[in-house]
C-alpha cells in the first residue's frame, strides 16, 4: 500500500480559515483513502473557543459514520493539535494523526501536556509530524505577521 498525504486539503482548509480572519489550522478525517470530513478554525466566527479544526472535524466525521468513535480513521491537521483537540482524538480513538508544523507554546501531542502519554488518555494514536510542516508554518507565520503590520 502506498502512503497517500491529505495535507493539501488540510492546507486549503487553513487557507479558507485565514481568508475568514481565523487563525489558519485546518482539518481533514480520512477512512483510507476518501475524506470524510474537513474543516478550518471557527472560533471567531463562532464564537466558540472549541470550534478548532480538529474538533469541528471530528464532530463531522462523527455525525457521518454515525458513532463516537473513529478507530479506522486518520487525521491530517496542518498544527500540532492542543491539549483539547488531543483529548477529544483520544477520545474519538482516532488511528493516526499526521500533523504539519509544531506548536511549543500551545502543543498538546510533542510539547506542553503530551496528553497521549498520560495513563489517563482512552487511547494513543499513532503520531506522525512536519507533513508539509514548513507550508503550515509560513502560513501561520504570515497570518501573524499581517496582523501586527497590515502592509505586511
Amino acid at each position: 500500500m502506498t502512503f497517500k498525504s491529505f495535507m493539501n486539503i488540510a492546507l486549503e482548509q487553513a487557507r479558507a480559515a485565514a481568508d475568514r480572519g481565523e487563525v489558519p489550522v485546518g482539518a481533514v478525517i480520512v477512512q483510507g483513502d476518501q475524506v470524510v470530513a474537513a474543516a478550518g478554525n471557527r472560533t471567531r466566527e463562532l464564537n466558540d473557543p472549541t470550534a478548532h479544526a480538529e474538533i469541528l472535524a471530528l464532530r463531522a466525521a462523527c455525525a457521518e459514520v454515525g458513532s463516537e468513535r473513529l478507530p479506522d480513521h486518520d487525521l491530517y491537521v496542518t498544527l500540532e493539535p492542543c491539549a483539547m483537540c488531543a483529548a477529544a482524538l483520544s477520545a474519538a480513538r482516532i488511528r493516526r494523526i499526521y500533523y504539519g508544523a509544531a506548536d511549543p507554546k500551545s502543543g498538546g501531542v510533542a510539547h506542553g501536556a503530551r496528553v497521549f502519554t498520560h495513563p489517563q488518555a482512552h487511547h494513543a494514536p499513532e503520531v506522525y509530524d512536519g507533513i508539509a510542516g514548513q507550508e503550515a508554518a509560513d502560513l501561520l507565520k504570515a497570518f501573524f505577521a499581517a496582523r501586527r503590520d497590515p502592509k505586511a
